[in-house]
């Protein structure tokens, strides 16, 4: 026969709220090695402990860019080229008279057209020449003053066209220069996520009071990890546009597509493989039509270099920098030694300026030569968990901020058949009047309401199709280690 324990009676109470051996319940002995501590209930914290502040990294092509939709599978835009005409690595027959352009460049040199020839590594030696017989890569050139082109180097020239002059009594000019265009395209890409929760979980209720990145708070149960998901992929949406690349011929991306679940080895709609082509994101643009700062070292120097380049390209004033933490101190300690107000430079602009009070060692903008700068840091590139998780990288590998020009670019748009003007980052989204691709959601299961299969569980889907356009990107800056 089986004991009960404790047995009926055994448990005497007390007059006073008092732990004694005969009121309390023990749990020495029950199983899973309880104690009599238990019968307490534990002290739970409702509010969920924000332990990263603020965990999103997305806000940065709402902060300089828009969004606006297509319909094609292909964006393409125009960009103007040089309207002058200037050739670098030119060579120098050792006649003496004969320059020869690249041969990748087209050569629209005419006879008497006049030119300057530059040599970087003998300036003193510039030439200034009138254009004789043309052909092919090959021109004569003939100059004013010197007697040949002995004096410059026989590789890396720059040949840039001046005027012209013709005699008296001659008949017009030969010279037939075609504007040009250079044309850029990218092309958007599918992304997806989803969120799931069984029929069972739903009905296992356990509050958790949540303050949210998306503003929300107050008591969350289930959806909580929903609202998660949701802020993670709005994430992925912004980290797409910036990290993407384009596949290339012979990848393993490219030659492996059939072991990739839904492209090569896939029949699409009416039965054609689906390609996959990945997209161009913002740092890839950049580096391969832009300009990269490899290793800032933070002197004004290095910066004054950066300026001579952009005074090169468009020459855009107002410019915004994205740094990572290191590099925005960097330029703060840089604006700080030229500043001559209080001891070392030192700048009061907290207070009143008040030097007892507070000081101010950081700069949001500064103005130098014909630019304004303005300059933030950039969460993305300073997370744990995304561009800030290490700092173990060679040169060059790592991106340690970016310039971005705060101007607009006229591109004519198809859809209004009109030119119109836009900002040189945006993003373009797939949308018709029968689906908007910029931001899908739906749910399906069988819970919470919702009847659309018979699975025992609420599924909640995420979908969007986008690329980015980095126009001008001639006027981007990229920061490398």
């Amino acid at each position: 026969m089986g004991i009960l324990t404790p047995q009926f009676g055994s448990l005497q109470p007390s007059q006073s709220q008092q732990t004694l051996a005969n009121n309390y319940l023990n749990f020495n002995g029950a199983a899973g090695g309880g104690t009599f501590a238990q019968q307490y209930l534990p002290e739970i914290y409702e509010a969920e402990v924000e332990r990263y502040g603020n965990r999103t990294i997305g806000g940065f092509l709402r902060m300089v860019g828009a969004e606006m939709p297509m319909t094609s599978d292909q964006v393409i835009w125009s960009e103007q080229n040089r309207l002058h005409i200037a050739y670098d690595g030119v060579g120098r027959n050792a006649n003496n008279v004969q320059i020869n352009l690249p041969a990748a460049v087209t050569n629209v040199l005419a006879p008497n057209m006049t030119v300057v020839i530059m040599d970087p590594i003998n300036p003193s030696a510039t030439v200034h020449a009138i254009v004789g017989a043309v052909a092919g890569q090959n021109a004569n050139v003939y100059p004013y003053v010197a007697a040949s082109l002995v004096a410059l180097s026989l590789t890396g020239l720059k040949v840039f066209v001046y005027g012209s002059e013709f005699a008296k009594g001659t008949v017009g000019s030969t010279e037939n220069v075609t504007p040009s265009f250079t044309q850029y395209a990218n092309s958007p890409i599918i992304i997806k996520s989803n969120y799931q929760i069984s029929g069972s979980d739903t009905a296992q209720i356990g509050w958790v009071e949540v303050g949210a990145e998306d503003g929300t708070s107050g008591f969350l149960w289930y959806l909580k990890a929903e609202g998660e998901t949701r802020l993670r992929f709005e994430d992925y949406l912004e980290m797409s546009m910036i990290e993407g690349k384009l596949a290339t011929a012979g990848s393993g991306f490219t030659a492996n597509q059939g072991l990739i679940p839904g492209f090569g080895g896939a029949a699409g709609p009416g039965g054609a493989a689906i390609a996959a082509k990945g997209t161009q994101g913002l740092f890839d643009a950049v580096q391969s039509r832009g300009n990269v700062m490899a290793g800032y070292g933070g002197t004004l120097t290095d910066f004054d270099a950066i300026l001579q380049n952009l005074d090169s390209q468009g020459a855009i004033e107002e410019n915004m920098l994205f740094l990572d933490r290191g590099t925005e101190l960097t330029f703060d300690n840089m604006l700080a030694q030229q500043n001559s107000y209080g001891a070392g430079g030192t700048s009061y602009g907290v207070f009143e300026n008040s030097e007892e009070m507070a000081l101010n060692l950081g700069f949001s903008g500064f103005r130098r030569g014909s630019y304004d700068f303005y300059k933030t840091s950039w969460k993305y590139l300073n997370d744990a968990s995304t561009r800030g998780g290490s700092t173990n990288f060679t040169a060059g590998d790592n991106i340690d901020g970016v310039l971005i020009p705060a101007g607009t670019s006229t591109v004519y748009d198809q859809l209004l058949g009109t030119n119109i003007r836009r900002p040189f980052l945006h993003v373009r989204y797939r949308a018709s009047q029968a689906d908007d691709r910029r931001m899908k959601s739906w749910i399906t299961g069988s819970v919470g309401g919702v009847y659309t299969n018979t699975s025992d569980s609420m599924q909640v889907s995420f979908l969007s199709e986008r690329c980015l356009c980095t126009q001008a990107a001639n006027n981007f800056v990229l920061f490398t280690a």
